[in-house]
């Protein structure tokens, strides 16, 4: 699979996960990023391209210039191409990545009982289909 867009993949059941996405489509305003559920076939194509398991549905991947990034790091890479304020984010970097994971593990393990889930993915608008994969 040929990708020349930065590509997000998150749980496509997850409440937090799709408002996450729904968070980046509003302020990417450069058009950089492409979406796919972690339940896709697209997520499973690229897992064999990139020979790694996309199998953990609490992660939060990011594939970007031929480089796999997961949970925090892949989050805060996403975040500082949003612009201001939220670039500022990216800041968090400085932190051991093993700090920065410990928080979101505990949200990625927590995350259905706090933000709910979906019986099936996200189905995006017609408006939306051309972001996803």
């Amino acid at each position: 699979m040929d990708i020349t867009h930065p590509v997000i993949l998150f749980d496509g059941v997850c409440n937090l996960c799709n408002n996450s996405v729904n968070f980046v489509i509003r302020h990417d305003r450069a058009d950089r990023f492409r979406f796919a559920s972690l339940q896709s076939e697209a997520a499973t194509l690229l897992a064999q391209q990139y020979q790694t398991s996309f199998e953990s549905r609490s992660s939060f991947i990011l594939i970007e210039e031929g480089k796999v990034y997961q949970r925090s790091t892949a989050a805060l890479r996403v975040v500082r191409h949003l612009g201001f304020p939220y670039y500022c984010l990216y800041l968090f970097m400085i932190l051991p990545a093993f700090l920065r994971d410990a928080v979101y593990n505990q949200i990625a393990r927590n995350r259905y009982r706090w933000f709910g889930k979906k019986d099936a993915c996200m189905i995006p608008t017609s408006a939306l289909r051309s972001k996803f994969l």
